[in-house]
């Protein structure tokens, strides 16, 4: 398997044996997604691997709802460094 660059940031930043920690759990999450939709664009009609990834987004949308809550520059650091929320305009 390939290492994400990501996940090797996160490694970095924090203690090597913190695997548990959101951020990356978050990292981990954003790649398996990243890997199911480009597998779903070839495979369209593959239901199974749809309700997996329905799963997988709701997993990470409780993930970086609870560092917001706790964290609101860990959160704004992670969202930024993986561009995974779009910008707001105002």
């Amino acid at each position: 398997m390939i290492k994400n660059p990501f996940s090797e940031i996160i490694l970095k930043k924090e203690n090597k044996d913190n695997k548990g920690s959101t951020e990356f759990q978050v990292v981990n999450f954003t790649n398996r997604i990243r890997k199911l939709t480009s597998h779903l664009e070839l495979h369209k009609k593959d239901y199974l691997s749809q309700r997996g990834l329905r799963k997988i987004l709701g997993k990470r949308q409780r993930l970086l709802a609870y560092l917001l809550k706790k964290n609101s520059v860990r959160y704004n650091e992670l969202i930024i460094r993986l561009d995974i929320r779009k910008k707001k305009i105002r």
